[in-house]
């Protein structure tokens, strides 16, 4: 989100210097990547499970059946993994190997094809990923980690691309002391069962499973929460909504197969992962500066508006924490004023969040003492000013693990009414594997609405693998289909653009192309070349940067997305 009044450059060109510096890192050995060839962990044995796939596929597991084994080509053996992604399945390999608690480890794998990645998620600390765009021949790809204090299992994985062609993986190696595996993998679940349902919310349970330390909760077909016993609440849901459910029991030796599936249905309302946030909902950024669009007080901004997020909080001195001073720019006689016009707008039943980062924000949140300094004075400003949660949006990256972190501590003390946004990038949403997605996936059962920046962006890819340029109704279905495919519930997803040819360097569109993408994403109507192979009528929205900008072009956007927004199905 932009402060300044000029243009600025393109995200797409600060993507491709993100990008160049990776692979440059990479080729170096220097962005925690482990050098090729090292003796040390080389030395230690593998702790992965038929590691070149001479047995088949004993001790994988891959999504949507898209792993077979292969005689050719092999990099050592006589098989190797042949995965295929397929519509909007990556073609996702993984296996849950036992680990030691505070330790280190190196993974490896040999992979040839084109977006190949290889990664290591629930280590207790950071999850790391390790990836090649193309590889024409067998290439080494390495990355390394630390266990948590109470990490007992990690998940390694491969996975390919959305239409891509098949991708090929040999000779995997985790090196690094193994943990105890103890009691044999338990059984899958069985007895699941759906409970008391609200419009946000549905109950599960099942029957214990004998050697099952935990369960893992999937909702269509996507792991949503994790749980010490044999029941559990899945929030963040649709009013009026079916999901399919599935369980698996884990503990130390790994995770079982998944149960039978179930469909729970939530009740008619409101509702999903926030507070009093309507079922479908439009969210605008309310600038706390003048740079050059139309100065507004709160209680000017168009009725239309069912989040107002206030730009911006600013970091302070202390690492993590932020802080907000209203600028005398924007005309307020008082803070008490403010005040009151924040209460006023909840009042009318619209939810004011403060919103962290911008353009220019630097606030960084990469250890647990930083992420308790964020939760903290989020929390005091919410109590000072009376704002019903936050919103995201740094673009100069974050930390999965201790944004994850903060925000959960930021739901302990707020409780269930936090209303919780987000503001990628669209570089920062092009996989499941980016920071910002998997903070996303993280707090799935706290998330209120993640409205990515369909501007300021290029080109990229959509979820059928073709390249799509901003500024039309593909660019914004097409890249939506990555979020409501990779894991996202719809109620959790809505399309962020520019109110008026001003708001933004590039990636302006009209309120009808807006309009139209909504009508496709839900409905399957008004689309263009790329039509999602099915439809999504809990999609939550839509969000614009700024309500001052659409005041200024005289609240155009709004008077036509506004509409559309509200009258989804």
């Amino acid at each position: 989100m932009d402060r300044a009044p000029h243009p600025r450059p393109t995200r797409l060109r600060r993507s491709f210097a993100r990008l160049t510096s990776a692979f440059a890192a990479i080729a170096l050995g220097a962005t925690g990547l482990v050098a090729l060839g090292g003796t040390a962990a080389g030395a230690a044995a593998n702790l992965a499970q038929n590691p070149g796939f001479e047995s088949g596929l004993s001790g994988w597991t891959c999504s949507a059946g898209s792993g077979a084994t292969v005689a050719s080509p092999v990099h050592g053996g006589s098989a190797a993994l042949k995965a295929t992604p397929a519509g909007t399945d990556n073609a996702r390999c993984a296996q849950t190997v036992a680990v030691k608690p505070n330790s280190s480890y190196t993974l490896s794998a040999w992979v040839q094809g084109s977006y190949v990645y290889l990664g290591a998620s629930g280590t207790g600390t950071t999850d790391v990923s390790a990836w090649t765009p193309s590889a024409p021949g067998w290439q080494q790809l390495s990355t390394g980690f630390t266990t948590g204090a109470n990490t007992t299992s990690v998940t390694v994985y491969t996975h390919g691309w959305y239409g891509q062609p098949a991708y090929y993986a040999d000779d995997i190696s985790l090196a690094g002391p193994g943990g105890d595996p103890g009691d044999p993998v338990p059984g899958a679940p069985s007895g699941l069962r759906t409970g008391g349902a609200t419009s946000s919310s549905i109950d599960l349970s099942w029957s214990p499973v004998t050697g099952a330390t935990g369960y893992n909760v999937y909702r269509d077909g996507s792991k949503v929460q994790s749980v010490g016993g044999a029941s559990a609440t899945v929030t963040g849901l649709a009013a009026s909504t079916s999901y399919q459910f599935q369980v698996t029991a884990t503990n130390a030796a790994g995770e079982s197969p998944r149960s039978s599936a179930v469909t729970g249905t939530t009740t008619a309302g409101g509702g999903g992962g926030g507070g009093a946030v309507p079922k479908h909902a439009v969210t605008g950024y309310w600038q706390n500066f003048n740079n050059g669009a139309a100065v507004q007080k709160l209680r000017e901004v168009q009725d239309q508006y069912d989040i107002i997020a206030v730009a911006f909080a600013d970091a302070t001195g202390t690492p993590g924490a932020v802080d907000f001073t209203l600028d005398p720019a924007v005309g307020y006689g008082s803070e008490q004023q403010f005040k009151d016009d924040i209460k006023a707008k909840q009042a009318a039943g619209k939810s004011v969040v403060i919103s962290i980062g911008g353009q220019n924000g630097t606030v960084s949140i990469n250890d647990s003492a930083s992420a308790n300094n964020f939760a903290n004075s989020v929390y005091a400003l919410m109590r000072e000013y009376g704002f019903n949660g936050v919103d995201i949006d740094l673009e100069n990256g974050l930390n999965a693990t201790y944004m994850t972190q903060a925000l959960r501590s930021l739901s302990a003390k707020a409780g269930s009414g936090l209303v919780i946004t987000m503001a990628p990038q669209t570089i920062d949403m092009q996989s499941t594997s980016g920071a910002y997605f998997q903070t996303a996936l993280n707090i799935k059962d706290i998330l209120t609405v993640v409205n990515m920046q369909y501007y300021n962006s290029g080109s990229m890819l959509g979820c059928d693998g073709k390249v799509y340029s901003q500024g039309s109704v593909d660019f914004l279905t097409a890249l939506a289909c990555i979020q409501l495919e990779g894991g996202l519930s719809p109620s959790q997803v809505g399309l962020g653009l520019p109110a008026s040819t001003r708001g933004a360097g590039s990636g302006y569109v009209s309120p009808a192309i807006v309009n139209n993408a909504l009508d496709c994403l839900a409905r399957g109507t008004n689309c263009g070349s790329f039509k999602p192979a099915r439809t999504y009528p809990g999609l939550r929205g839509a969000m614009t940067w700024s309500t001052n900008w659409d005041a200024t072009a005289g609240n155009a956007w709004s008077n036509a997305v506004g509409p559309k927004v509200h009258g989804l199905p």
